[in-house]
C-alpha cells in the first residue's frame, strides 16, 4: 500500500514469515585449499599428464632401438668409410660416387627394378581374382581359402628350400619335362630364369595374403550395384569392370605399394635360389643383397654398404609416391 507521503510501504514480514536473504555459502568456498590439497591436485595432473607416455614408453624404446637408431646410423655411415673394425672418417659423398662406377650396383639395381615390373602387376590382380572365386559360400570353399593362405604363414627358408628341390637339375620339375619330351631346363643356371624362378616364389607366397585383404575389401561392396549391372544386361566381365574394380581401386592402390616396397627389397628368395654369389657370374644380385654382401664380414664396408641402403630408401620412397599420385590422378 502507499504511504500518505507517496512513497511505496514495504509490508513488514508476519509471523512465521522469513524474508528471503542471500543463499547459503558452503563451507569452504572461496577459500584457498590447504597446501596438502594443492599439492594432491598438482600430482593427480601430473600422473594425467604422463600416463599416456607411461604407456606408449616400451613401444617408443623398441622403435627407438630397432629403428631409428638404426636408420640415423645408416644415414651417417653413408658418408664415411666405415668398416666393420673400424669407426672410419667422413668422405662425404665419396661413397655415393663410387656407385656410379660400380658395375654390380647398376646389376643390382636392373634386378631389383625388374623384380617389381615382374611381381607387382601379378600380385595386384591375381589374388583379386582369386578373392573374388572364393568369395561365395560354397561346400568346400574353406578348403580353399586355406590352401591359398599356407604358403604365407610358411617360412620363406621352408619355402625356398622346396622351390630349389623341384626346379633342380635332378628336381622333380625337370624330371617330368623329360618325362614327356620337353628336355632339362636350368631354371637354376640361367641368369633370367633364375630371377623369373625368384619372382614366381614371391607370387606363390604372397597370393594367399593379398587375397585376404581384397576378401576384406569386396566384403563391403554393396550388393545391390551388382545387382543393377545385372539388371542392366551386363556379363560377368562388364560387371568386374564397371563394379569390382571402382569398388576395390583403393584396397588395389594398397596392395600395389606393399607388393612394390616389398618386390623392390626382395633377399631371401633370389638368395636362397641363386645362392650367395647371386647366380652365374653374380648377374642375379638384387641391392639388398649387395648390401649384404658388402657390409657383412671382417672386412665389411659398411659405410660403402650404408651408401647402398640409403639409394634402396629412397627408391622405395619414390615408389610409394608415384603409386600415391596414381591413385589422386584416378580420383580426380
Amino acid at each position: 500500500m502507499a504511504s500518505p507521503s507517496g512513497t511505496e510501504r514495504v509490508p513488514h514480514p508476519t509471523a512465521g514469515e522469513r524474508r528471503p536473504g542471500p543463499a547459503p555459502r558452503r563451507p569452504g568456498a572461496g577459500a584457498t585449499p590447504p597446501p596438502r590439497a594443492r599439492r594432491h591436485v598438482s600430482r593427480v595432473r601430473r600422473q594425467r599428464r604422463l600416463s599416456p607416455w607411461l604407456f606408449a614408453a616400451p613401444g617408443i624404446l623398441v622403435v627407438s632401438v630397432f629403428v631409428l637408431h638404426p636408420f640415423v646410423s645408416t644415414m651417417v655411415n653413408a658418408f664415411t668409410d666405415r668398416r666393420t673394425l673400424s669407426p672410419g672418417t667422413f668422405v662425404g659423398l665419396a661413397n655415393f660416387r663410387e656407385l656410379l662406377h660400380d658395375e654390380m650396383f647398376w646389376i643390382g639395381l636392373r634386378n631389383s627394378t625388374l623384380y617389381v615390373l615382374g611381381v607387382v602387376p601379378v600380385l595386384v590382380l591375381l589374388p583379386l581374382l582369386l578373392a573374388l572365386l572364393v568369395q561365395k559360400n560354397i561346400p568346400g570353399v574353406a578348403f580353399f581359402r586355406s590352401a591359398f593362405y599356407t604358403p604365407v604363414v610358411a617360412s620363406i627358408v621352408v619355402v625356398g628350400l622346396i622351390w630349389v628341390w623341384l626346379l633342380d637339375e635332378r628336381g622333380l620339375v625337370n624330371a617330368v619335362l623329360e618325362a614327356v619330351g620337353v628336355g632339362e631346363v636350368g631354371f637354376l643356371s640361367d641368369q633370367w630364369l633364375l630371377l623369373m624362378s625368384a619372382m614366381a616364389v614371391t607370387v606363390w607366397k604372397g597370393l594367399g595374403y593379398y587375397m585376404i585383404i581384397y576378401l576384406a575389401a569386396l566384403a563391403n561392396v554393396p550388393r545391390e550395384l551388382h545387382e543393377a549391372a545385372r539388371v542392366d544386361g551386363a556379363g560377368a566381365v562388364r560387371r568386374f569392370l564397371a563394379v569390382t574394380v571402382p569398388a576395390v581401386r583403393s584396397t588395389m592402390v594398397l596392395v600395389a605399394a606393399l607388393s612394390s616396397v616389398a618386390a623392390f627389397k626382395v633377399f631371401s628368395e633370389v638368395y636362397l635360389m641363386a645362392g650367395p654369389d647371386g647366380g652365374p657370374a653374380g648377374e642375379d644380385t638384387t641391392l639388398v643383397m649387395l648390401v649384404q654382401r658388402t657390409g657383412t664380414g671382417l672386412t665389411g664396408r659398411v659405410g660403402y654398404a650404408s651408401a647402398i641402403s640409403v639409394v634402396v630408401f629412397l627408391v622405395t620412397v619414390v615408389l610409394m609416391l608415384l603409386v600415391l599420385r596414381a591413385d589422386r590422378k584416378d580420383e580426380v
